[in-house]
C-alpha cells in the first residue's frame, strides 16, 4: 500500500499479543460478520458481543452503521467508497486485536476482495463469518425500509438490489440465518469463538 506521509517511523511495542493474550484469558481476533443489508449482522453482533462480555471476555463491536456516522462519514456507497471504507475498517479491526480484544465487525463488505484486503491487515486472527440470507427473506425483514426506498428509485446502490454481492467462497464459517432463530445463530457462533479463540491447553 502507498503511503503519503514521509518521514514517519513504526513505533513497536514492548508488551507482546501473546502476553495480553495471557492476561485476557483467551487469544484475540477479529470476527468478520459480512451478509446482506437484515441478514442478521448488527443484532447477532450485539447479542454476541453481550453474551462474551458476560463471560468475561475482552470484546467490542465495530458496526457499519456507528462507523460510518464518524470515521467513516465522508464516504457514500460507490464502489470505491465501499473498498475505502473497508479498508479503514479492517485496520481498525486490526488494531483492537492487537490490543488483545475479540472484535465483531458488522459490515455487508460486498465485495471479495475488500474483505481479503481485511483479512491481511489483520492476520491469521481474521474470521470471515457469512450470514447467509437470501435477498427476498432479508426484504420482507426490512427492519430499516431500505429494500422498499429501493425497489421506489429512493436509494441508489443497495446492495443485493441495485449493487453487486459476492458470496464468500470459503468463509470461515457459514450460519443460515434465513431459516435459523437468532438463538440457535447466536448459539452457533459462541461456540465457534469459544473453540478458535481458547488460549492451548484450555
Amino acid at each position: 500500500m502507498f503511503v503519503k506521509s514521509t518521514n514517519i517511523f513504526e513505533v513497536e511495542h514492548k508488551v507482546t499479543r501473546e502476553q495480553r493474550w495471557a492476561r485476557n484469558g483467551h487469544k484475540a481476533a477479529v470476527v468478520w460478520f459480512t451478509g446482506l443489508s437484515a441478514s442478521g449482522k448488527s443484532t447477532l453482533a450485539i447479542r454476541l458481543e453481550q453474551r462474551l462480555f458476560d463471560l468475561g471476555h475482552q470484546v467490542y463491536v465495530l458496526d457499519g452503521d456507528n462507523m460510518r456516522r464518524k470515521l467513516c462519514a465522508d464516504l457514500g456507497f460507490s464502489a470505491h467508497d465501499r473498498e475505502e471504507n473497508i479498508r479503514r475498517i479492517g485496520e481498525v479491526a486490526a488494531l483492537f486485536a492487537e490490543s488483545g480484544q475479540i472484535v465483531i465487525s458488522a459490515f455487508i463488505s460486498p465485495y471479495r476482495a475488500d474483505r481479503a484486503l481485511a483479512r491481511r491487515a489483520v492476520g491469521d486472527n481474521f474470521h470471515e463469518i457469512y450470514l447467509s440470507a437470501d435477498v427476498e427473506i432479508c426484504a420482507r425483514r426490512d427492519p430499516k425500509g431500505l429494500y422498499a426506498k429501493a425497489r421506489k428509485g429512493e436509494i441508489d446502490n443497495l446492495t443485493g438490489v441495485s449493487a453487486p454481492y459476492e458470496v464468500p467462497k470459503t468463509p470461515d464459517l457459514t450460519i443460515d440465518t434465513g431459516t435459523l432463530s437468532v438463538d440457535e445463530s447466536l448459539d452457533i457462533l459462541v461456540d465457534y469463538v469459544m473453540r478458535n479463540m481458547a488460549l492451548s491447553g484450555d
